[in-house]
């Protein structure tokens, strides 16, 4: 496993429960799509501006494997980082980790292409660089 180079804390809201007092499992894929947010705007990149310019970063496959439950109030971080896969492929490996027990929560993989038109397309260089330089762990 490659180190983390990007982290987000986060806490569990009331309205994220399910019937049994735990986060409904829906709502994990919102916590790791906020992060990878925040993470490519710590390195220079921005989804509106990609997609002014013609070019769409879009979700292409969604892997989850829930270790342990998140309750209400309850502290987390996502801890994550990224590579390039093949010509139009970027994946996020992304892990949710209990605070501050440093419990595995929950380990993410959601791969992303870039788009335009609809039709897939290689990062743009901007892309490609900024996770190049993205190289250095929290």
């Amino acid at each position: 496993m490659e180190p983390y180079t990007f982290e987000l804390e986060f806490s569990v809201r009331d309205y994220e429960l399910d019937t049994q007092g735990v986060v409904n499992n829906s709502v994990y894929q919102n916590y790791l799509e906020h992060a990878r947010h925040e993470f490519l705007k710590s390195i220079g990149l921005n989804f509106n501006e990609l997609h002014e310019n013609g070019t769409d970063a879009v979700v292409h496959k969604v892997e989850l494997e829930y270790k342990r439950p998140l309750v209400g109030d309850e502290r987390f971080v996502v801890r994550m980082y990224a590579r390039q896969e093949g010509n139009v492929r970027f994946v996020f490996y992304q892990d949710i980790y209990k605070v501050p027990k440093n419990e595995l929560a929950l380990k993410g993989k959601v791969t992303g292409v870039f788009m335009n038109n609809g039709r897939p397309i290689r990062p743009p260089e901007e892309v490609v660089n900024a996770l190049k330089q993205d190289n250095s762990p929290n």
